[in-house]
């Protein structure tokens, strides 16, 4: 049987490529760290697991309307409100079935066949694979690891063309935890104004910051930036909650209609019982969330702090999320490896550490390390990594 084109054209991750490798090896009875997971390893907060206990003791869980059930829009509106000073009605607002899904459905909506989507590479597996099933054109522009792996006003004005319809900006960012600032959106903002091209703005880490920085929307800096920019969030790695599949799409009532109308052919709603769930994670005491920041940067110290004293890792410390997304080409190099894909299977095949290549996120010299996992498995990761660098020192 012949498939479709358009799943042909699809690029195999290589996260999910890793994982797999790792859980055989687990199943094997290999003692396997595994540093490529993209959520928290906390449980979800007690006081959401009782609010979907609830919603099931007292029957919700029937149909909802495709876009979301008015209390949570509503908490929506109110969160991105009290965050980022935004005023957003109900009817700009669509709940998903996780951030992921508003991104495609999304692009579903907005792409014609041809139309371009810039996107900064070090970028999110997803991002070009979804642009490619609207049948758009994902352009990819490779941000300097000299300026943190951030898009800057000149790259993008040059990579704009008549057919650029959006740009996509995720800060802080997957894979690098690297955040832009007030100054660098406004730079931004300013080329996407001129030349009229929307702006997806990806924040599902926003909560997960650990400098004193704080987080910017672009929506937030100006009017006009506002109308320019679709918000794409989520609960999912807020308040771990990735299996929960509740993420929300926020901007031009017009763009949010045609989704809702998309999702009703598709999704029909985002789980009940999943959107009680969120609506107590909006609008109850964000002490939980706070709990789960601290332990992560305690993390990201520690194995920052241990990876840029092994000889040939050069790594920035982000300001977010919960990677680090190290420069390894000069251990690859000196261990007479062909590249760093080679060098990752090495390391999980003889030390059991496993990680991301960056070829999968757009950076070849790079790779992905989460840091959600416990202080005692990164220690213990660290010290295998610095084995198998030391080993292969020629």
């Amino acid at each position: 049987m012949q498939l479709a084109e358009r799943v042909q054209a699809l690029t195999p991750s290589t996260t999910l490529a890793i994982t797999a490798k790792a859980k055989a090896l687990k199943a094997e009875g290999h003692d396997v760290i595994g540093l490529g997971a993209g959520e928290p390893d906390f449980n979800t907060p007690a006081y959401i697991l009782d609010a979907a206990k609830r919603a099931m003791d007292e029957g919700m869980t029937k149909y909802t309307p495709a876009g979301g059930i008015p209390e949570l829009k509503n908490s929506i509106t109110a969160k991105l409100k009290r965050d980022q000073d935004l005023t957003y009605t109900n009817e700009q607002i669509i709940v998903t079935t996780g951030a992921k899904h508003a991104l495609f459905t999304l692009f579903q909506v907005l792409l014609n066949e041809g139309d371009e989507v810039i996107v900064p590479a070090p970028y999110w597996v997803s991002y070009p694979e979804q642009i490619k099933l609207a049948e758009g054109k994902p352009v990819i522009v490779s941000a300097e690891e000299a300026n943190n792996f951030k898009l800057t006003a000149e790259q993008l004005r040059a990579a704009i063309t008549p057919k650029t319809k959006a740009v996509i900006i995720n800060s802080p960012s997957n894979p690098t935890g690297m955040m832009y600032s007030e100054e660098e959106l406004k730079a931004l903002g300013e080329v996407c104004l001129e030349h009229d091209v929307l702006i997806v703005s990806d924040e599902i880490y926003e909560k997960l910051i650990y400098t004193e920085e704080d987080h910017v929307s672009i929506a937030q800096l100006s009017d006009e930036l506002y109308h320019q920019t679709i918000i794409i969030n989520g609960v999912s790695k807020s308040h771990s909650m990735t299996g929960w599949r509740i993420g929300f799409a926020a901007g031009n009532k017009t763009v949010i209609k045609a989704m809702s109308n998309m999702a009703s052919h598709s999704t029909s709603n985002p789980t009940t019982i999943a959107q009680y769930a969120a609506l107590a994670a909006y609008t109850a005491s964000e002490d939980e969330v706070t709990k789960m920041k601290e332990a992560f940067k305690e993390r990201l110290d520690l194995l920052h702090k241990r990876l840029i004293n092994i000889l040939g890792i050069e790594c920035a410390k982000p300001s977010g999320a919960f990677y680090l997304f190290p420069n390894v080409k000069k251990a690859v190099e000196r261990g007479g490896f062909e590249d760093v894909d080679a060098w990752v299977k090495a390391l999980l095949d003889e030390e059991k550490v496993a990680l991301v290549p960056g070829s999968g996120f757009g950076s070849p010299d790079n790779v992905r390390l989460s840091y959600a996992t416990s202080l005692d498995q990164l220690e213990k990761a660290a010290d295998r990594i610095e084995n198998f660098v030391n080993k292969y020192q020629s």
